[in-house]
């Protein structure tokens, strides 16, 4: 088992954050695990710091982050809510960590916040063509809807090298 903290995210984190979101998402550092974006989208960035800084920011969200017993930071997941959902995203692993069960972690801690919240259902998108991912999901309790919602990408952080939408999923608490 994996001895870890985790905590709400707070301003001084942001710089360790943006760092874990780029590795395990972008470039060939996220080529070290299986979660990762870099052949579906040219570019180094999934996020930066002002885009996490209103997140943190913001009253209605909430960034937990999980970090080992050398205080080195391998997880965070984004929570925000929105109606009567909780949505989840940027659900991010260290990417040589991925497969240790750190996910399944941060999963619970978002369900756990949902049930805190009185919040019923937590809603997420995936990229529909990470049928991995998605599939990944799905074996957490996590159901496709039926909807689809367009993918756009800020021109700053790259570009799609083909059409892609997002499949949302959901999970009732």
């Amino acid at each position: 088992m994996i001895n870890y903290t985790l905590s709400r995210a707070s301003l001084a984190d942001v710089p360790e954050l943006e760092a874990l979101l780029n590795s395990a998402f972008r470039g060939e550092s996220s080529k070290q695990g299986w979660t990762h974006e870099a052949d579906l989208i040219i570019g180094e960035r999934r996020t930066d710091e002002e885009t996490l800084q209103g997140l943190i920011q913001n009253p209605e969200a909430l960034m937990l982050a999980l970090r080992l017993e050398d205080a080195s930071l391998v997880g965070c997941v984004a929570l925000e809510k929105k109606g009567n959902l909780l949505y989840l995203g940027m659900l991010s692993v260290a990417p040589h960590l991925q497969g240790h069960g750190i996910g399944k972690i941060l999963l619970a801690a978002a369900e756990e916040q949902a049930r805190e919240q009185g919040i019923g259902a937590i809603e997420m998108t995936v990229i529909s063509v990470r049928t991995e991912l998605i599939d990944w999901y799905i074996r957490h309790g996590y159901r496709p809807t039926g909807e689809t919602r367009p993918f756009v990408v800020p021109q700053k952080y790259g570009s799609p090298v083909e059409q892609l939408v997002f499949t949302v999923l959901e999970k009732q608490i």
